[in-house]
């Protein structure tokens, strides 16, 4: 069974290859993009590439991390490109310590890594960061991708039990996560299977 993985953990992988920071936006989130209208927050956005994705196709972007490195990273690429971004370092289970509503959150890989706790917490906060008839754009290791290598297998089973009260799941979609090259052959062949997850706020 996969371990939480504690904030040492996500550390030391941005010290070295982080399997998750590719150099773009996911691309199960490029095709949801024309679904994806209004200002959007970024749970843990890593270095910043789906946040960045966004802000260039013109929306209002706010993206937060619990590591400095990569918000520090993200930064940087932003000022790079010349994008406007909100990088913040914050912890996504304190969601309302942010005192902003959004009309979307895209979380592309944390959901899996909370521990039950952690991901109650998660979702309430989430609840007070969308404004009602808001989505959340959820993408999370799938319980179809064998072995244990990397976070929590998530089930469908858990998903629409998790949004089971004051939120209506749209779709739940088989996907796969694009990782670096390094770690293609500890995952399925194209990438983890994941589930891609649209959730409206009631």
């Amino acid at each position: 069974m996969s371990i939480i993985p504690d904030k040492s953990t996500f550390e030391n992988s941005y010290k070295e290859k982080a399997p998750w920071n590719i150099p773009g936006p996911q691309p199960a989130f490029v095709e949801a993009a024309n679904q994806v209208t209004g200002t959007i927050l970024d749970a843990g956005c890593g270095t910043g590439e789906n946040a960045m994705f966004f802000a260039q196709r013109g929306n209002n972007v706010t993206g937060i991390d619990f590591l400095d490195e990569p918000i520090r990273r993200a930064k940087k690429k932003a000022a790079d490109r010349g994008l406007s971004v909100n990088f913040l370092v914050m912890d996504a289970t304190a969601l309302k310590e942010l005192h902003q509503v959004f009309d979307n959150v895209i979380d592309c890989g944390l959901f899996h890594c909370f521990s039950d706790d952690d991901r109650e917490k998660y979702i309430e906060g989430l609840s007070g960061v969308l404004k009602s008839g808001g989505k959340l754009f959820l993408m999370c290791f799938s319980d179809e991708e064998p072995g244990t290598m990397g976070p929590w297998r998530i089930a469908k089973a858990q998903l629409q039990a998790a949004f089971a009260n004051g939120w209506a799941i749209e779709s739940i979609k088989p996907k796969q996560i694009q990782t670096i090259p390094e770690f293609k052959d500890q995952f399925s062949e194209g990438g983890p299977k994941a589930w891609f997850v649209i959730v409206r706020r009631i």
